[in-house]
């Protein structure tokens, strides 16, 4: 009965589209049931029935096993107690129900979702079957047909087949004879190579690679792909060799060539940046060979391999003074070449691109020129920064110090010439270069100025202030020092004035000089020059050297430094002098003659001017190779000049025995004390302090020179060569100037000019003091001012005869002359000298002159017409034997005695305006003009105080 009501309900259920119940409830029938159900019923109440899910879950999974073996039955029997409980038995049989009711449910659900699925699948199966049986029928229809085919065409299907075989071994033939033509390329390509034709061997090798890839296949033609392989990287590497030897000799017929070769490549840019390392490796490869060369050559106790092993800094360490010179030459030998195979490199590109169409459409070439250009380019520097700094390291590992001054200057002139070439090659000042050379220069020129400054004060202090005989042509030119500046010195010409002080036996060129600034006849176009052969390190840097002949020979006629006359004429020569005063001096006189004769000859000059002139020359090389420091050295060379000054004056103005205010210029009191303050060397009893390390003691005068003998005027003869010495040496500086402001930038040009416009300037104003010094001691100026205060200046008629004193004046002045002839005789006096000798004496004299007047105490007119009468009769004589019109301070003393003559009124006026004359001379004027006025007397003696007392302030 339950089965059937089960089978009911599940018609019922499949009616509808809900999954059918696998279970029927009697409850819904109102019946009532047992609480037990019997172990053969087929159904499970559906009360407290749980949901199916958890049900499904509830299954064990044991009864889910794949195994065949598992038994079911025996599982369950398993689980039952060993006391069998029959409601346990029950509920058991209950939940298994109702786990077998819901998962037949669940599985006939899934059924019925796939059934059409597997509808679909069904009729495929029917589909596959129909055409496996048209394809059975066509094989047997086939294999019938071909067997009618093969009893029919038997013959003629052979005949194809030997044709067939025919085709293929005459291809294998062509194949064989194509791999022996590769095998035999490898000939070709040796010899290809051999004969420098890199772009055929390319060629060959590439048409090659393309046949060997079309005839892989076979494994000999693999093999001989690999080779070629091999052989066109052995050409790669060919080619790369002989590209590094364009560093140091361009060929631009073997580099067109590589060219070539690296555009069939497609490598034309790595080739250019292989070439830019090569330059580098090149540059450091040849440094460390050449001083490594040297270094093994002049140390034997020193292993090779422990040489080979030092970096190229320590290397330069090791590198002895006598060989560190030739080192500087052949390393900037060899580093040149390096640089002239660049720069040849550049210009073939160059030329390459203006050979070249412009508007080629070949977008690959257009940019693989522009690469090569910009890396030329760049290249330029970077190739002059690694030459510089191998010979800048060398300078700087290397001491300098303790050279001679010809070895210093000659590294000096090697490394200028070095710079030069940079300066052509890339426009570069080598500022690395310049800054190693300028260390080393600095400490080495410090010391040398303090040794030349102490050097010369030896000089001057052991000078015996003799003239140098030198010949009348000489020039500064002609001296040693100077012979690598001659063609720089050229292009600045002297000025006007200067060009008969200095002769010149050579014409100087104001054009563009063919000479290096470093003194030899190389100069510029380093690359045109020397594209084929040699360096500009091969000619000597003294080319330009010749014989130095400046000295008179012995017996010379055209000597000009002694007399023609022998010392026996010196009585002559006062007869002269007698005659010539005795008849009124209408005939010129002896010693005139003698001066201008004397006029045209050579230049004085003493061995320590000379001296200075050779270290001017010194200094000068150093300034023209060392620019960065050339300040420096030429101030020190001004220094040379500023002590020599300083000596010059301490020598021979010391024993100046009157008031020098007047004799000084306020430009030369200025010099002179600049000089001391800055130069001179003053322990005044402390200790020696940091500043004093620049400056040099004083020097003293030579006990051999002797300036106290009045017939020798007190060493004018000395004096003369001290003084004129300075004046050709300034004159020597004025000469350099234009080319001394040529070497200092143009802050420092104003520095030189104020040296120029004060110290070089004031030397010729040392004349007037130094020389003063013998006017003033050849004349008893005491004694002449004793016979004057003797003399009565209140006479009442006006005298005919002069007083005696004028006679005693002359009588000096006579003295003073035959003197002056005899020291005439020794050395060529100047005619600026003779000039300033009796412009001095004229100073004197008029200033004692108005010293004697001014000392009257009483004056009348008589006296004061006296007075101008001693004066007039004085002119007359002085001026025939010193020919000088006018004679220089006329005036102060014509002044002087007609202020005598003034009113009281007009006096005070005069006393204000002049204030050339003293306060003594003041007074006495006003004593005697005012003498009967004795309110006027003190009036004008305070108007004179006064005016004293405003100076002073």
């Amino acid at each position: 009965m339950d089965d059937l009501k089960h089978k009911i309900l599940g018609l019922l259920n499949k009616q509808g589209t809900k999954i059918p119940s696998m279970g029927f409830s009697d409850a819904n029938y109102q019946l009532t049931q047992p609480e037990n159900l019997s172990i053969n019923s087929k159904t499970v109440a559906e009360s407290d029935r749980p949901a199916d899910q958890d049900i499904l879950e509830s299954i064990q999974a044991a009864y889910f096993s794949m195994d065949e073996e598992f038994d079911i039955c025996r599982f369950e029997l398993s689980k039952l107690p060993e006391f069998l409980d029959c409601d346990n038995i029950q509920r058991d049989f209950k939940t298994l129900k109702q786990q077998h009711q819901v998962v037949s449910k669940k599985v006939l659900q899934l059924i019925l979702e796939q059934q059409s699925v597997c509808n679909e699948e069904f009729e495929r199966v029917l589909e596959v079957r129909d055409k496996l049986a048209e394809t059975l029928e066509l094989c047997r229809s086939s294999r019938y047909e071909l067997k009618i085919a093969e009893k029919q065409f038997s013959t003629s299907l052979s005949i194809l087949a030997n044709y067939r075989k025919r085709k293929l071994v005459q291809n294998l033939l062509n194949n064989l004879n194509t791999i022996k033509t590769l095998h035999r390329t490898g000939h070709r390509l040796q010899e290809l190579l051999n004969e420098e034709n890199y772009a055929g061997a390319i060629e060959l090798l590439q048409e090659c690679q393309a046949v060997a890839n079309t005839y892989r296949h076979f494994t000999c033609v693999a093999a001989l792909t690999n080779k070629l392989q091999e052989t066109l990287e052995d050409t790669e590497e060919k080619l790369d060799q002989v590209l590094a030897q364009m560093c140091f000799y361009f060929d631009s017929v073997r580099y067109s060539k590589l060219q070539a070769a690296y555009k069939l490549l497609g490598k034309t840019q790595i080739a250019m940046d292989h070439l830019h390392m090569h330059y580098t490796s090149a540059i450091y490869n040849t440094a460390l060979n050449i001083v490594r060369v040297y270094v093994t050559s002049t140390d034997f106790t020193e292993l090779n391999d422990s040489s080979e092993k030092k970096p190229y800094d320590k290397l330069c360490l090791s590198i002895f003074q006598d060989t560190f010179i030739p080192c500087l030459v052949d390393l900037c030998k060899s580093l040149f070449k390096i640089v002239l195979s660049y720069h040849q490199l550049n210009k073939w590109h160059a030329r390459l691109e203006l050979d070249v169409n412009e508007s080629s459409s070949d977008l690959e070439d257009n940019f693989n020129k522009q690469y090569i250009k910009q890396k030329l380019e760049s290249g330029l520097m970077k190739i002059w920064h690694d030459v510089q700094s191998k010979v800048s390291t060398l300078l700087l590992n290397s001491d300098l110090a303790s050279y001679k001054f010809d070895q210093f200057v000659q590294v000096l002139s090697v490394v200028h010439r070095f710079m030069e070439v940079g300066e052509e090659f890339c426009g570069s000042k080598s500022d690395e270069l310049q800054e190693s050379i300028r260390k080393q220069s600095v400490n080495y020129f410090k010391n040398y100025h303090a040794q030349r400054l102490d050097e010369l004060r030896i000089f001057l202090e052991n000078e015996s202030w003799e003239i140098c005989p030198v010949k009348p042509t000489f020039d500064i030119l002609q001296l040693q020092e100077f012979k690598s500046l001659r063609s720089a010195l050229k292009n600045y010409k002297a000025r006007p004035q200067l060009s008969q002080t200095i002769p010149y036996s050579h014409s100087p060129d104001c054009s563009s000089s063919n000479h290096s600034q470093d003194g030899s006849s190389v100069a510029g176009n380093y690359f045109l020059r020397y594209a084929d052969h040699g360096t500009p390190f091969d000619t000597s840097l003294d080319e330009t050297a010749v014989e130095e002949d400046i000295l008179v020979a012995v017996g010379d006629e055209a000597s000009g430094y002694f007399s023609e006359e022998s010392e026996d004429e010196s009585e002559e020569l006062k007869q002269d002098f007698v005659d010539e005063y005795a008849d009124g001096g209408t005939r010129r006189s002896s010693y005139q003659e003698k001066k201008e004769k004397h006029s045209s000859k050579a230049p004085i000059l003493t061995n320590t001017a000379l001296s200075v002139l050779r270290q001017i020359g010194k200094y000068l090389q150093m300034s023209r190779l060392l620019r960065p420091i050339a300040f420096d050295i030429i101030m020190c060379m001004t220094q040379l000049f500023d002590f020599y000054v300083y000596a010059v004056h301490r020598f021979f103005a010391a024993d100046l025995t009157i008031s020098g205010a007047s004799l000084y210029t306020l430009k030369l009191n200025g010099t002179l004390k600049r000089i001391s303050d800055n130069l001179i060397l003053d322990y005044n009893g402390q200790e020696e302090v940091e500043s004093d390390k620049n400056k040099v003691s004083k020097p003293h005068l030579s006990p051999i020179v002797d300036l106290t003998k009045p017939e020798q005027l007190h060493g004018l003869a000395e004096r003369i060569s001290a003084v004129e010495s300075l004046i050709f040496l300034s004159k020597q500086y004025e000469y350099l100037q234009g080319y001394l402001e040529h070497l200092l930038p143009a802050n420092n040009k104003i520095i030189l000019q104020q040296f120029f416009s004060q110290t070089i300037a004031c030397a010729i104003d040392l004349r007037r003091p130094i020389y003063m010094c013998v006017a003033a001691q050849a004349f008893d100026l005491r004694q002449i001012l004793i016979s004057m205060s003797k003399i009565n200046w209140e006479v009442k008629d006006v005298m005919s005869q002069h007083n005696s004193y004028i006679d005693v004046l002359l009588r000096a002045i006579q003295i003073f002359t035959m003197r002056l002839e005899q020291v005439n005789s020794r050395i060529p006096i100047p005619s600026d000298v003779f000039k300033v000798l009796w412009e001095n004496i004229a100073h004197i004299i008029t200033h004692t002159l108005v010293q004697g007047f001014s000392d009257a105490k009483k004056c009348t007119n008589g006296g004061r017409a006296l007075m101008q009468l001693d004066f007039t009769q004085f002119l007359s004589k002085f001026e025939k034997i010193s020919s000088l019109r006018p004679v220089p301070h006329r005036e102060y003393v014509e002044n002087y005695v007609k202020a005598y003559y003034l009113p009281d009124v007009e006096l005070e006026k005069w006393i204000r305006e002049h204030n050339e004359y003293s306060s003594k001379h003041l007074f006495g004027l006003v004593s005697c003009a005012c003498q009967n006025n004795k309110k006027t007397r003190q009036r004008l003696i305070q108007v004179i105080e006064e005016l004293e007392k405003s100076v002073q302030r």
